[in-house]
This record gives C-alpha cells, structure tokens and sequence, in this order.
C-alpha cells in the first residue's frame, strides 16, 4: 500500500503529555509504515507556545486552512498553577479556541462503538454525534463578583449612535453576589445549523437540536429560530431526499429520549451542553478513550481531527515515574485513520481510503481478541490489560 499517488498534505499539530506520546507512536509506527505522506508538523507543546508567544499556534491555523485536512494531538491550556509551575511568561489561551475562530469551527464527537466492548448504556446500539457550538456563550462571558448592595443593569450601545438598550437585571442585597453577561454572534449560529445539517446528511442521521427555550425566550429562542430558518430554506428538500428528519427539542425532553434511544444521531448543542453531553454520550458507550472528534470548517471540506479526551496527565505522571503508559490509544488512531480518509477524499485517492479503512480494521481486530488497555479490560473482566506501546504494535503487526 505503499506510495498511494501524490496525496496533498496532512497537518500534524503536536501537544502535550501522554497524547504526545501516543500520538507519535501511532504516527511512526502505524501511519508511516503503511503510506506515503506529506506531512507538515507544527508543535504546539506548551514549552514551544511560550518559546514563540504562541505565534506557532497562528502558524498551525492558517496552514490547516490552506490545506484543509489535519490530525491534532490534544494541547494543555494552562491553569494559574501551571503558569507558575512551567515559569509561563503569561496564562497562554486554549489553542482549540483559536483554531475553532480561524477555522469557524464546529466540533463534531463521535464514538467509536466495537462490538466487542460492553457499553454503560447497554441499549446504545448506533452511534450519537455530539455536535457543539464552540463559540461564546460561558467561554467567552463576562463574569464578575459585586461585592455588596447594589443595581446591574446590562446596556447594548448601537454603532450608528440610537439610544442605548438599558435593561435592569437584578438589585442585590449587602452580602452581594455573582454576575454574568453572556452573548453569541447571529452569523455563527447560521453557520452551526449549517454545518449540522451538512454533517447529518453525510453522515445518513437524523438531526436533533435541544435548547432550554423555554426558559430563555430571547437566547435559546434565536437558536431555535436560525436553525428552523436554515433548514426550511436550504436543506428540508435534501433531508426528505434522503429519508432524514430534523426536530428541535427542549434539552430535558431530549437527555431523556437519548438514554432510551438505540442511538443513530446527530445531537446538536450549545457550547455548554454540547460539552457536557459529549462526555456523558463518550462514557456511555464504554470510555472516554473510544471518542472521536472532528473540527469541521464552514466551507465543508476543511477538517481537523483529533481524540476527544485531554493529554491524559495522571497516565503521563505514572510514566514518568517509572510505570507503564497505559491510556487507550484507539481514539488517536481514529484521528490519523480518518486524516487519511478525508486526504484521500479531497484527493480522489482510493488507496489512502483503502489505508484508513485497513487500519480501523484492525483496531477492531486487535480489541476483539482480548488485547486491551486497562479503561476496556475492566469493562470486559480481561485480568491482563496491555499498555498503550503493546496495543499500537498489536495493530501495526496486523497491518504488516
């Protein structure tokens, strides 16, 4: 399966901690092996965002978006501890963030469901796709403090100079409070019911879109409003084509038809939900380490792809001391797999779809002889787990 044409280029973005290592012995033991390919590396470890002001990550966006395809390791986004910790010049920013702005992303989770690992939710048949809102909301919202008794007011100033929009929140009393002031972009929830719509109809599923509209009328409801509009406008035709349905349903109705569901569909979400569901659809279908993820831009074609869970710190400090690297590798080699994928989509190369195909096979081999890391050996009863090296090499041996 070597020298697969001329594919165009795949770029790796390298991160921190146990993903790191993961994800370089997947890309040297199992990709490179298998094909040829073009690959431009930017290293978004946090020593090498401090070393270039975090000009490497701006560098990592611009090239994802002139070649459209990459594989992302998972990146630390430093807490005040680890600022002081590492000796940071200053709290650098989540690199998911900026590449989520440049690319107008939409983050796409899917779980990688193999036959042979039992789920928390035994009644999950098919996949659910969690789709987030990554922009604004609670990540991006003002939050402060009052410390006593006083008035908060939240004003909208127009730019063409018409009075000021002035409404009263709350008076607090003398032990003070909270506050928040949360907002989000007509624009980038228009090109969120697209990407939905877009990836459902790829996908074959379904579309579901929850909100608490109810609750707030105005915030929720102009969600409700964009993606409704969207749909009716440009894609209920294409939906009824394919035999698809879209619905919008409140998010309590929704988490419970959910846990009854069998799955197979796309769950778009708010920012804040869409994070927290994520984790709850990952754990259900048996581990955090078997979720996918995928960055998808507004222009359809341009994809970032990575593992959804984080750089896996407490298995980094065990390595570190001496014991073995046991996180689950699977959701890594997912990512590089539908890299693959998509290149050789994008490239009408066959053979780079063959490759991605071969190696999910044998993911799926190699776990259903009993050759396991720790999260899916104890969900199995498998007293001998294999750690991460052991289980990359099983996978690679398959593809030899």
């Amino acid at each position: 399966m070597k020298n697969p044409g001329e594919p165009g280029v795949i770029v790796e973005i390298r991160g921190d901690e146990a993903a790191n290592e993961m994800f370089a012995l997947v890309r040297e033991r199992i990709i490179k092996p298998l094909v040829d390919l073009s690959i431009q590396s930017f290293d978004l470890s946090l020593a090498n965002r401090e070393a270039t002001a975090d000009a490497i990550t701006l560098q990592a966006a611009a090239a994802v978006k002139e070649h459209r395809v990459a594989v992302k390791c998972s990146t630390i986004t430093p807490t005040a501890a680890q600022v002081e910790r590492h000796r940071l010049s200053r709290r650098w920013k989540s690199p998911n963030a900026t590449l989520r702005k440049a690319l107008n992303g939409v983050i796409f989770r899917e779980p990688i469901v193999l036959e042979s690992v039992p789920r928390f939710v035994p009644g999950w048949e098919a996949p659910i796709v969690v789709a987030r809102h990554a922009n604004a909301d609670q990540y991006q919202a003002t939050d402060f403090q009052v410390s006593g008794a006083g008035s908060l007011t939240l004003s909208f100033t127009p730019a063409d100079g018409s009075a000021p929009q002035v409404h009263e929140v709350t008076a607090f009393g003398p032990d003070g409070g909270i506050a928040l002031g949360m907002y989000n972009n007509t624009d980038s929830i228009r090109a969120f019911a697209r990407a939905c719509f877009r990836q459902a109809l790829r996908l074959g599923l379904p579309l579901y879109f929850s909100t608490k509209y109810t609750v707030l009328k105005e915030y929720d409801g102009a969600f409700v409003s964009a993606f409704e509009d969207v749909y009716r406008a440009e894609f209920a035709q294409q939906f009824a084509q394919a035999g698809l349905g879209y619905e919008h349903r409140l998010i309590d109705d929704m988490v419970a038809f959910a846990i009854k569901s069998p799955g197979g569909f796309l769950w778009a979400l708010k920012n804040y939900d869409g994070d927290v569901q994520a984790e709850i659809v990952a754990q259900g279908f048996g581990s955090p380490g078997l979720m996918a993820s995928v960055l998808a831009g507004e222009d359809g074609e341009t994809c970032l792809f990575e593992a959804a869970h984080g750089t896996v710190a407490r298995h980094y400090r065990r390595w570190k001391d001496g014991g073995q690297l046991a996180a689950n590798p699977v959701a890594t080699i997912a990512a590089w797999s539908r890299a693959l994928e998509h290149r050789g989509a994008l490239d009408e190369n066959a053979e780079l779809a063959d490759a991605a195909r071969a190696i999910d096979a044998a993911v799926r081999a190699t776990v259903a002889q009993g050759i396991m890391t720790p999260d899916l050996a104890g969900l199995v009863g498998i007293a001998n787990p294999v750690g991460t090296e052991e289980f990359i090499d099983a996978v690679a041996g398959r593809l030899r």
